[in-house]
């Protein structure tokens, strides 16, 4: 499977930005969660088991954290506003843009795989969620490491990092059984270190 580079993702994000505020935002982020992943992988050293059961692929770590996002560009309106409201269809949405540009579903499933902790197609029907019942939850080591690595950094206004314990607690919400899914890949993959990010993006802590 071919893996793009930075700089074509970057291009893909040009592409379907309807801002450059928007772009910003959402490369930033992306940006951001790739460093976490790819230092918390280097944490993991020689006890990493990703693919099939062998080593992490690492560039694929890498482009599915600048891709995980790209949805997100599809709830802007007209004039240049996110919309909230539908903002939990961000995923498919991001997989569907992944899938017209022409890249392979394991790539396309960063973007749906990646939101909260995992939404199964229970929760969908339960909390009557506006997307296609399935289940919308992470199957390989690499999917569970984006995901995980995109909890701990927030876009919202102004952006800011999330310590694991404000996440477990924010999570909460979603039912019961989320915190524990947190709790489950925190041991897994461990704690980032915020402090240095925080102080190079000038994002707070929280």
């Amino acid at each position: 499977m071919r893996i793009p580079d930075d700089e074509e993702i970057f291009a893909l994000h040009v592409r379907h930005a309807p801002t450059a505020e928007a772009l910003a935002v959402v490369f930033t982020h992306s940006e951001i969660v790739r460093r976490i992943a790819l230092r918390l992988l280097d944490g993991l050293g020689a006890s990493a088991v990703g693919i099939e059961g062998g080593g992490f692929d690492a560039g694929l770590v890498r482009a599915g954290c600048l891709l995980h996002d790209v949805g997100v560009y599809r709830l802007y309106d007209a004039a240049g506003q996110l919309g909230h409201a539908g903002y939990i269809r961000h995923g498919v949405l991001g997989h569907e843009l992944l899938a017209e540009a022409g890249y392979p579903e394991a790539l396309c499933r960063f973007a749906s795989r990646h939101t909260g902790v995992g939404i199964t197609r229970a929760d969908v029907l339960r909390q009557e969620l506006p997307l296609p019942p399935d289940d919308y939850v992470a199957q390989t080591a690499e999917e569970a490491l984006v995901m995980y690595a995109d909890k701990f950094h927030t876009k919202s206004t102004p952006p800011s990092f999330l310590t694991a314990a404000t996440y477990a607690a924010e999570v909460a919400r979603f039912g019961p059984d989320k915190p524990a899914a947190f709790a489950r890949l925190r041991e897994r993959f461990g704690e980032p270190d915020l402090a240095a990010l925080s102080a190079a993006y000038g994002h707070g802590v929280r």
